[in-house]
């Protein structure tokens, strides 16, 4: 077993960050925390934000940017080597650890290199999935040259970190990396900050009237990037089908991104603006309203790594319905804590059973509660402190996966 009795000096890379609202913005934060509660010293090195960033605190360091065409309050980092460097030696940063694979990904190996410390990467997104819809052409793209491209990116980092034994599985493929060492540690929710935010009845109330939701009214939720790689156009669909079905079932799409007009306007021509919501952009810290006045979750995303906005739903009690997906094999149990649903079409009986069977929905909330303790962020603080350990004891000598591994799954802490 090892013991953390000492302080690392951390740093992380990612292409977004507050705040914008996204899977990898919420574990870039959580971590950040958590590493600190830990006893540890973390830096995070990001785009900017479109706003005065002078006030934001000083571990936080904003590069040049410029706004992303693929999104809302998304941009592109265009940073300056030297600069970065400077931070990174003011910060005495002995691993970095990078969140993307893009500009601030390729930084991250840059300035490492220069430095001589190993950096390491998390795998959050499969992009033999994901790229048809941000590459130009991308539809007319094969899908090898796309898996060539993910190659010649991840194999210059020292090791990765999986979220998922679907992330460890694709990139152990033999066409893929398997010779990159790596560690499975699955995403964790930050109960701390997330459940313990109360909502009173008040608020709640307040929120259902600005939907127009009643009070008996049943209320299914999605949360997340309003974009085509997230399959909202049939989600919506879905749930077009099945709101007609139920006078009191109503639909909150909770988040933003480049498909939201599109959708809204759906929403107006079949007349079911007052069946289905979306409310834009909200905020982290608001979050926890929307949840507090639904039922039940839903996605029908089939390209997750691990789903933070799952872990999040599952922390406040909500069933969840999704499309099967082995993404979801830790988090979601059939007949549980939610259902799986092996087509579109199948969703319905699903999102149409729990609005009817209140007790069963209860239930599975209840179970939802249980299986998130498995997800703390305690626990994968920890795991994630085990890794860098064994990282830095190996670097620059290769580390191997079963070492990785066996430090992830043996690891400890001593309080301070």
């Amino acid at each position: 077993m090892k013991y953390h009795n000492y302080s690392m000096n951390i740093a992380l890379f990612s292409d977004s960050y507050l705040p914008t609202k996204s899977g990898i913005v919420t574990v870039v934060i959580q971590l950040k925390r958590i590493l600190e509660e830990l006893g540890h010293h973390v830096v995070i090195v990001t785009v900017g934000s479109g706003k005065d960033d002078k006030s934001e605190d000083n571990n936080v360091y904003r590069v040049n940017s410029i706004p992303s065409p693929v999104g809302d309050g998304q941009y592109i980092g265009i940073p300056h080597k030297k600069e970065v460097k400077e931070f990174l030696l003011k910060h005495k940063i002995e691993i970095i650890h990078s969140h993307t694979e893009f500009f601030m990904g390729h930084m991250s190996i840059v300035v490492g290199k220069e430095l001589k410390i190993p950096v390491v990467a998390t795998t959050h997104t499969m992009w033999e999935d994901y790229y048809k819809y941000y590459l130009f052409m991308g539809r007319l793209i094969p899908r090898r040259v796309i898996r060539k491209v993910v190659q010649q990116v991840y194999k210059r980092y020292y090791a990765f970190i999986n979220v998922s034994k679907k992330a460890h599985d694709y990139f152990n493929r033999s066409y893929m990396l398997p010779k990159i060492p790596s560690a499975i540690i699955p995403n964790a929710i930050d109960t701390k900050q997330f459940i313990s935010t109360v909502v009173s009845d008040e608020e709640k109330d307040a929120l259902r009237e600005s939907l127009g939701i009643k009070k008996d009214d049943r209320v299914v939720l999605y949360v997340g990037r309003v974009v085509e790689e997230k399959r909202l156009d049939e989600l919506l669909v879905i749930m077009s089908r099945v709101v007609k079905q139920r006078e009191n079932l109503k639909m909150i799409f909770v988040g933003s991104g480049e498909r939201e007009e599109k959708l809204r306007n759906s929403v107006i021509d079949d007349g079911l603006e007052d069946k289905i919501k979306f409310t834009g952009f909200v905020d982290w810290k608001k979050l926890h309203s929307y949840y507090a006045i639904s039922d039940y979750f839903v996605t029908v995303s089939l390209s997750e790594m691990h789903s933070m906005t799952i872990l999040e739903a599952l922390s406040l009690g909500l069933p969840v319905v999704c499309r099967r997906d082995t993404s979801f094999s830790d988090t979601v149990f059939h007949g549980e804590n939610g259902y799986f649903a092996d087509s579109d079409e199948e969703m319905d009986s699903y999102l149409l059973k729990l609005c009817d069977d209140t007790e069963t929905c209860a239930k599975m909330g209840q179970k939802a509660l249980e299986i998130c303790k498995n997800f703390v962020l305690e626990s994968h603080g920890i795991k994630t402190v085990s890794f860098y350990e064994e990282v830095l004891s190996k670097f620059p000598k290769k580390v191997t996966s079963a070492q990785l591994q066996n430090a992830v799954d043996n690891s400890v802490v001593i309080r301070r």
